[in-house]
């Protein structure tokens, strides 16, 4: 198990968005304790509607592919007319299944630097133009193996990752973010509550028993019996 982590000190983070779908914004990210988050002001995002660069009174954002293909693929001077409207853009974020995993040991470096501004370019359709990453030395992520809509919902999982790791934000302090997957080295143990027996299902006696270092030694225990059961290569990983 690795040790403990503590917050990276940060006063405030903000994302620019740019999406054909701005009024998917803030959507999750304006509930629960990141929504709150957001109206405290303890970050902030500006969403920006790619169509309002569109090339034409349709409002236009692609075209076909040359080379032929299925699929259209957003146009350069589209994309890059919308990017060039940010003034401080900070580091530049495009989400593809082509992109590095998304991990909680990235979130942190996300969140641990020093500008903590991203702009986060969503996509659609087939994809983006080669040319626009290439121009703006833009970063590509990946939240997982598996092919979305649009960017829109991974830049929502990214926002929310990130912001939860804020000061402030998730309620318990340091310890509330510190003992969860990932950042414990593996996954979580099980976790309980009351009733202590429900439809005939006991709570494990030690977690009754009120002896700290017990306690602390079995979810240890269970963690590493998890993790090996269900993500070995998170423990691969740990060892490298």
């Amino acid at each position: 198990m690795s040790n403990k982590q503590r917050k990276p000190k940060i006063r405030k983070m903000h994302f620019n968005i740019l999406t054909v779908f701005p009024e998917m914004f803030p959507g999750t990210l304006g509930a629960g304790v990141v929504g709150r988050a957001l109206d405290k002001n303890i970050w902030s995002m500006n969403v920006v509607n790619i169509r309002d660069f569109a090339i034409n009174n349709y409002g236009s954002v692609d075209d076909e592919q040359f080379g032929g293909g299925a699929g259209m693929v957003m146009r350069p001077d589209v994309l890059g007319d919308a990017i060039d409207s940010i003034k401080n853009k900070g580091k530049i974020i495009y989400f593809s299944p082509r992109g590095v995993p998304l991990n909680q040991k990235l979130v942190r470096e996300f969140v641990a630097d020093k500008n903590a501004v991203y702009t986060l370019l969503c996509g659609r359709y087939e994809g983006i133009d080669e040319r626009v990453l290439q121009e703006y030395d833009i970063m590509e992520v990946s939240i997982g193996d598996y092919i979305l809509s649009g960017g829109e919902v991974a830049a929502q999982v990214f926002v929310d990752s990130c912001v939860r790791l804020l000061d402030n934000v998730v309620g318990g302090g340091i310890d509330a973010t510190n003992n969860e997957s990932f950042e414990i080295g593996g996954l979580e143990w099980p976790l309980y509550t009351r009733p202590s027996v429900w439809r005939g299902r006991n709570v494990p006696e030690v977690l009754l028993s009120g002896h700290h270092g017990n306690i602390e030694r079995w979810r240890k225990q269970q963690s590493v019996d998890i993790t090996k059961a269900r993500r070995p290569d998170l423990i691969k990983e740990n060892k490298k």
